[in-house]
């Protein structure tokens, strides 16, 4: 192959020419021989940043050389230089449950600019837009080769307004797609179809630029592609929106803490087993708002989707992204999931001309380092709430038990304590579980019945090795006579229907459906709250003896009350155990040492008898995971089935708001814009609507699940004669705001410390009574009061949904005051106009004393500069006034410019609106 590079007219800009095609592209050596500075020892992850800086240092507004000189600074730093820049990511990927709101928002923008006197075409995506419907397919039917076709009947009933107005969206906006449903989970398509490792676009000129695939999406586990050294990460609905309108995206020059690889994967173990004590470590180490490269010699013997499925998880150790540089397995995987022979050559060029290529003396400039020999891990799961919560298979039926002694207030280090008398009786586990028999069923459930197993989710489903693996388990349990425990929900969702193509070649599918595990649907499900209701008998025998249900799945996310109402302990598992303890049925088993059933011939059966070996799982994948099912697949990925096809749309640029529809409503962001913007006041007398405690996520803030009708949000569809039937989930309702609304603060789990041992959306309305938060938010609103919300630590984690922010600016909500914030939710409050604080000083909610009942104060915001600490008064009913030190976490000056505009969209709306 031919390949020569040649020089432009600019000093950074050059010619690559790959198998007889030129591209010009944008050369960091080249940057370093014009005396910008030395940036060799970069991490990879950090030079495709470099590149988006020489790329746009030529539009003389947004990017300076100063900024580009940064880079340099920050390897002689020592990797820190938290310099602001304006990064442009090439293109944005969205789901349904994030992308209905975002095109929601969209379509309310041409409405607005239309009365600020703008041209609405104005309002368009500048930058390319894929959105994959992934998140509406809800398990209702399971364990039956019926149970495909009738959860996508029920979807398209369910969702059919959705649908139409996604597909309107795909008409009326330029450069946005819609990948129908049925097809698969956003981030398992974006890694084996939409991506493409080094992007190419016509200049103005008309010359074709390659530069590195970079993206934001909609979803935290945007992350996952960094896995083919795309370098994205997840953005609340109204980051992403602004992006594809074309507002760089206001970002510090970040850290890069390098974890070293080293070793490979001992037999019995899985990708998934690796990732969870990547989560762990990480989560220890503490990189929030970091990105984490992985480097050292153990890539060699990593294939591409372990890769994947640890950078998936970026969100769940809280960096911005884990990334991956190219090498020899990213053009390996390229080929195998069938892109372009052109593509893959000037990814390798590309990558070798630019000083992205993973070389076996790879050893750049990191800000931290920490080092994992893959040797040691072991097979392992993790909850039962959170991600790094990791416990090796050995010892997860003990920690079962004291899940439950904690859960009943008992004392087990003496021994376990019996429930009816509580006295001290013998140390076998099972004596501080209750058990509940199921009415009209032979079968008792107990304490850690397993009543969800789901193979779900883009963490694990993208990776061939624990899918096969999984099959070969069912296959194995199959032969010796073993099934699902009648109590168990068992379900297969896949991320791609490549995942389907290779099981039914390995003729593993039918293995998997004899013991319960039949294709439910292509998409998110279980692990997005959409695991579907149980079998009434069951959940009324967990509700009625409040029992400590458990759920198993192979996915990313276990947060309190986002797998199910009924469940309360969550597991996050490979594929293989999944099966494995759905055979089992019970979280108590120690599956290492007890067995997990009875065989047909009445023997005892171990996991050690059904478990695969690595050589025979590497087999199988080598003979039927190949580039011709990726081919075949993906053909016409955006053609849809008969039902998409029938989806009928009118033709129009803004919107025709039906008045009826309670999916879809505008909203009221834009309602009554001007052009003027008023400068950021202070904080006078505000009211606490809640105070929650530490590892707040974005599930407990706006969940995504199914709700009651005696919820704000059920009274409200009631109101609509909507049937409780039909509520569908608050995920699939995020393009009403009166909904979700209603649903802020609402998680069933949630805790709010102004009130006594209550669990759910509850506070003290301005008479002091117990209210819901939307009711008293209603009422402050109404009298005219601000409200603040106080928290604990990594306030905002997890996922990256917008609503969790616009949720709270809807409530009243001016401000929160936590001690920590995970990046994602931190940067969606900006956007909203609702202004973060950090406490100082060792101060918390809890050494000042707070009790809700006080008013806050807060000044210096009316010459507010990033990051400044200004002062905030506390006073409690008695007089008592308490002043503290906050720092003020808008963290850089374009965001100070969104506060004071409403707004990151307002601030772009209006910019629009001049222009136009």
């Amino acid at each position: 192959m031919t390949i020569t590079v040649g020089t432009d007219t600019a000093k950074t800009r050059k010619d690559l020419t790959v198998g007889g095609k030129t591209y010009s592209y944008y050369s960091i050596p080249a940057a370093q021989a014009a005396g910008l500075g030395d940036f060799s020892r970069l991490p990879v992850a950090l030079k495709v940043v470099l590149e988006n800086m020489l790329r746009f240092e030529d539009d003389g507004f947004t990017v300076s050389v100063e900024d580009i000189k940064a880079f340099a600074e920050w390897a002689t730093l020592g990797g820190k230089n938290p310099r602001e820049i304006a990064y442009r990511p090439a293109r944005v990927l969205m789901q349904d449950f994030t992308g209905v709101p975002a095109v929601v928002d969209l379509a309310a923008m041409r409405d607005g600019i239309v009365a600020l006197g703008g041209d609405p075409d104005k309002i368009n995506p500048l930058n390319p837009v894929d959105l994959v419907i992934d998140h509406s397919v809800m398990i209702d039917e399971f364990g039956n080769p019926r149970a495909f076709q009738m959860n996508v009947d029920r979807e398209y009933e369910r969702n059919m307004e959705r649908y139409v107005f996604l597909k309107w969206g795909q008409k009326a906006f330029n450069n946005f797609r819609v990948v129908p449903p049925g097809t698969g989970i956003c981030h398992q398509v974006n890694l084996e179809y939409l991506a493409q490792t080094v992007w190419t676009d016509k200049d103005q000129a008309g010359n074709e630029v390659a530069y590195p695939d970079t993206l934001v999406g909609t979803d935290s586990h945007t992350t996952m592609v960094n896995g083919a050294a795309v370098l994205g990460w997840g953005v609340g609905g109204i980051e992403a929106e602004a992006a594809m309108l074309g507002q760089p995206i206001s970002m510090l020059i970040p850290e890069v803490v390098g974890f070293k690889l080293t070793g490979e994967m001992v037999e019995g173990t899985t990708g998934t087993d690796l990732v969870l004590k990547v989560v762990e470590m990480l989560r220890k180490k503490g990189v929030v708002g970091k990105f984490v490269e992985f480097y050292g010699p153990g890539l060699d013997k990593l294939p591409l989707a372990q890769r994947a499925t640890i950078a998936n998880m970026a969100p769940e150790y809280g960096a911005t992204c884990g990334f991956f540089p190219i090498d020899d397995e990213t053009l390996r995987y390229l080929r195998q999931t069938g892109r372009d022979e052109e593509r893959i050559a000037l990814v390798e060029a590309y990558a070798k001309e630019n000083g992205m290529w993973r070389t076996a003396d790879y050893d750049p400039v990191y800000t931290d380092t920490l080092e994992l020999d893959m040797n040691t891990i072991v097979p392992a799961i993790s909850g039962p709430k959170r991600p790094q919560d990791y416990l090796a298979l050995t010892a997860s039926a003990d920690a079962f038990t004291k899940v439950v002694a904690d859960y009943r207030g008992l004392d087990i280090s003496n021994g376990a304590k019996d429930m009816a008398d509580e006295g001290p009786v013998a140390t076998k586990q099972v004596d501080v579980h209750r058990t509940a028999k199921v009415e009209g069923e032979d079968y008792e459930i107990r304490d850690g019945s397993v009543v969800i197993a789901s193979i779900t989710s883009c963490t694990n489903t993208s990776n061939p090795y624990v899918l096969i693996g999984a099959g070969l388990v069912a296959r194995k349990a199959r032969a010796l006579g073993l099934t699902r425990k009648p109590w168990v929900k068992t379900s297969l969702a896949p991320g791609s229907q490549v995942v389907t193509e290779y099981l039914e070649a390995a003729n593993l599918q039918e293995d998997l459906d004899a013991v319960g595990f039949n294709l439910v649907g292509y998409g998110c499900t279980t692990c997005i709250g959409n695991s579907g209701p149980l079998q009434p008998e069951i959940s009324k025998a967990i509700s009625d003896n409040d029992l400590i249900a458990t759920a198993v799945l192979s996915g990313n996310r276990n947060f309190e009350g986002r797998i199910s109402p009924d469940v309360r302990a969550n597991y996050l598992a490979s594929p293989p155990l999944v099966v494995a303890y759905a055979l089992a049925g019970d979280m108590n088993i120690d599956l290492t040492t007890e067995p997990l059933g009875k065989g047909k011939d009445g023997q005892d059966v171990y996991l050690k008898d059904i478990w695969p070996t690595n050589l025979e799982i590497a087999e199988l994948v080598e003979k039927v995971v190949t580039r011709q099912a990726f081919l075949s697949k993906y053909a016409d990925v955006f053609k849809g089935d008969e039902k998409w096809q029938g989806v009928e749309i009118t033709d129009s640029k803004t919107y025709d708001w039906p008045t009826s529809s309670t999916y879809i409503q505008n909203p009221p962001y834009f309602r009554g814009i001007t052009m003027d913007t008023k400068k950021i006041e202070n904080l006078k007398d505000a009211k606490i609507l809640a105070m929650l405690g530490d590892m707040i996520t974005t599930d407990h803030i706006s969940p995504a699940g199914s709700f009651k009708d005696t919820t704000p949000a059920g009274k409200y569809l009631v109101e609509r004669q909507v049937p409780v039937r039909e509520f569908n989930s608050y995920g699939s309702r995020r393009g009403n705001h009166e909904v979700m609304m209603r649903g802020t603060f609402a998680n069933i789990r949630i805790k709010n410390e102004m009130l006594d041992g209550v669990e759910g959306g509850y506070t003290k309305g301005p008479d002091g009574e117990q209210t819901s938060i939307y009711d008293a938010s209603m009422a402050y609103q109404e009298a005219g009061t601000p409200l603040v919300i106080f928290a604990g630590e990594q306030y905002g984690a997890g996922s990256s949904r917008d609503w969790a922010a616009k949720g709270t600016a809807l409530l009243g909500v001016k401000a929160v005051i936590a001690e920590s914030y995970e990046r994602i939710h931190r940067s969606n409050l900006v956007g909203m106009g609702v202004i973060p604080f950090e406490f100082t000083g060792g101060d918390t909610r809890k050494s000042l004393g707070l009790t809700g009942a006080e008013t806050v104060s807060i000044s210096g915001l009316d010459t507010i500069k990033p990051l400044q600490e200004v002062p905030c008064t506390i006073t409690s009913p008695d007089g008592t006034v308490k002043e503290i030190t906050l720092k003020c976490r808008i963290d850089t000056a374009v965001e100070i410019e969104y506060i004071e505009n409403g707004g990151v969209l307002h601030y772009v709306l209006r910019n629009l609106a001049r222009a136009s």
